[in-house]
C-alpha cells in the first residue's frame, strides 16, 4: 500500500485502495468515498475532530436514540453543549439558549451531559492517536492537532493513508466518527477539518491556500467573532482576500497585534509547532442560574462557591496566576468580562474571591445576569504566590483557615465545610 503513493493521487476511504485520479467509485470496493489531491502523499499536519461528540456518545449507547434529534444541554436555562446533526437541520447550534433550541426543534430528545462518560472515550480516542505519532497536542476533549513526519517508516505509509485507517479505526472499535483535516499549517489543518461533517476527510495544500481563503468570510480567522467582524465590516473588510492585499504594517496600525494575526493566516502563514501537553492559559468556573439575578447579595454566594473551585483545580495542578477575571453574561445574553492584575500571584480562594467581588461591586447596578463566572490566568510560579500581606493583617489569618478547610475537604469531601459568603447574607458596600 505505501510502496510507491507518489506514482497515486489519491485513496479509497473505506478499502484504502490507492487510486489514480479521475475514478469516481473505488475499483477494489465501489465506495464513491475517494480523496484525490496533488498534496496529498506530502502533508503531514492533521487536526483531528470529533463529530457532535457528546450527541455520538450518547447516540452509540441508546440505538433508540439514532434516528432522533438530540440535543446535550442542561434545563430551560442553560445552553446547548452539543446537537446531533439531526438538530442541526432544523437550525441547533452550540452554546444556542436552550429555550431557543427547543423552538427550532421541538421534537428534540435533551439529555444532561455526562462528562465523566465523555471524558473516558475521549481518553479512548486520544489513546488511539498517540499510537500514530508522540506530537498529539488536546485541544478540548474532543479534538486535537497531530504532528505525522517522520511516521512513515513505522507505519509503513504516509500520513494521510495513516489518518484515513485511524478514523475507520475509531469508528469501529469505539462507535463514534471523527473528522479529518490535514495542511500543511494548524490554522488550516483545522478549517480542513470542518468542511465537510460529519465523517469528512479534506485536504488544503499550500498551493491552493490563497485562492482557497480568499472568498472566505474574516469569521474564518481564528480570534475573529462577531464583535471584532462587526468592527472590520465598519472598515469595508468583509472577506480574507480584502485582507491578503493590504499592508501588515497598515492591518497593524489598525487593529494592533491582532492586524498582525489577519495579515498572517489571510495569507495561510501560521508557524505554530504541535506541542505536546501544552499548558492551559487559565483556569475557570461558571454557573448559569435558573432565574436572572441582579442582586449583588444572592450574586455573592455563587462567586464564593466558583472561587473556591477555581482555587483548588489551581492548587491540584500547583499553579498559581496572576489576573483574575470575572464574567457575566446579561439577560439578553450580552458578555461582560472584567479583570484584574494581582501584584504577587495567587492560588488562595479568600484572595480571588476577595478580588472578583471588587470587579462585582462595579457591575452590580440592577442589571440582570443569566451567568458568573470567575477565572484565574498568566499563571506564574507557585513559589511566588500569596506573599504575607502587610496591609492586611488579616490575610494571613484566613489563608491559614483556608488551608485547614482543604484537608478537610481532601479527607472528608468538597462539600464538607463551607464560609458564611456561601450561604449569601453578604450586602454590597455603600459608595
Amino acid at each position: 500500500m505505501s510502496a510507491q503513493p507518489h506514482l497515486r493521487s489519491g485513496f479509497c476511504r473505506d478499502c484504502l485502495s490507492l487510486l489514480a485520479e479521475g475514478k469516481r467509485r473505488c475499483t477494489a470496493c465501489g465506495s464513491p468515498r475517494l480523496v484525490y489531491h496533488p498534496e496529498l502523499f506530502r502533508l503531514t499536519l492533521a487536526h483531528i475532530d470529533c463529530d457532535a461528540f457528546y450527541a455520538s456518545v450518547e447516540k452509540r449507547d441508546n440505538p433508540y436514540l439514532v434516528d432522533k434529534p438530540l440535543i446535550i444541554g442542561g434545563g430551560k436555562r442553560g445552553v446547548v453543549s452539543t446537537a446531533c446533526y439531526i438538530a442541526r437541520i432544523h437550525g441547533v447550534r452550540s452554546a444556542m439558549p436552550m429555550f431557543k433550541a427547543l423552538e427550532a426543534c421541538p421534537q428534540a430528545v435533551v439529555l444532561p451531559p455526562d462528562m465523566e462518560k465523555y471524558a473516558r472515550v475521549g481518553r479512548q480516542v486520544r489513546a488511539m492517536m498517540e499510537e500514530l505519532t508522540p506530537l498529539v497536542q488536546p485541544i478540548s476533549i474532543d479534538e486535537a492537532f497531530l504532528e505525522l513526519s517522520g511516521t512513515e517508516k513505522l507505519h509503513h505509509a504516509p500520513p494521510a493513508l495513516v489518518l484515513a485507517r485511524f478514523a475507520r479505526r475509531v469508528e469501529s472499535e469505539i462507535g463514534i466518527t471523527v473528522s479529518v483535516g490535514l495542511s500543511y499549517c494548524k490554522f488550516l489543518a483545522k478549517v480542513a477539518s470542518d468542511l465537510q461533517k460529519p465523517r469528512g476527510f479534506s485536504v488544503i495544500g499550500e498551493a491552493e491556500a490563497l485562492d482557497f481563503l480568499a472568498p472566505r468570510p474574516v469569521t474564518t480567522i481564528w480570534g475573529v467573532g462577531k464583535a471584532f467582524a462587526a468592527t472590520l465590516e465598519k472598515d469595508g473588510i468583509r472577506t480574507i482576500g480584502q485582507l491578503q492585499i493590504m499592508e501588515e504594517s497598515d492591518l497593524m496600525r489598525r487593529y494592533s497585534s491582532m492586524g498582525q494575526r489577519l495579515a498572517r493566516l489571510s495569507r495561510g502563514i501560521d508557524d505554530r509547532e504541535v506541542h505536546i501537553n501544552e499548558p492551559a492559559k487559565s483556569i475557570s468556573a461558571e454557573t448559569t442560574f435558573f432565574d436572572d439575578i441582579s442582586s449583588h447579595e444572592d450574586l455573592v454566594p455563587h462567586l464564593r462557591k466558583l472561587s473556591e473551585k477555581v482555587a483548588w483545580r489551581l492548587k491540584k495542578q500547583d499553579l498559581a496566576g496572576h489576573t483574575v477575571v470575572l464574567k457575566l453574561k446579561t439577560a439578553d445574553f450580552k458578555l461582560r468580562t472584567r479583570n484584574r492584575r494581582l501584584e504577587d500571584p495567587t492560588r488562595l480562594a479568600d484572595r480571588i474571591f476577595r478580588t472578583g467581588m471588587q470587579l462585582l461591586d462595579k457591575e452590580t447596578d440592577g442589571t440582570k445576569f443569566r451567568l458568573i463566572g470567575i477565572g484565574v490566568s498568566d499563571f506564574a510560579s507557585p513559589d511566588l504566590a500569596d506573599p504575607p500581606d502587610l496591609v492586611d493583617p488579616d490575610a494571613a489569618r484566613r489563608a491559614k483557615a483556608e488551608a485547614a478547610m482543604d484537608q478537610l475537604r481532601l479527607k472528608f469531601g468538597k462539600g464538607m465545610i463551607e464560609t458564611g459568603f456561601t450561604f449569601g447574607g453578604v450586602k454590597k458596600p455603600a459608595p
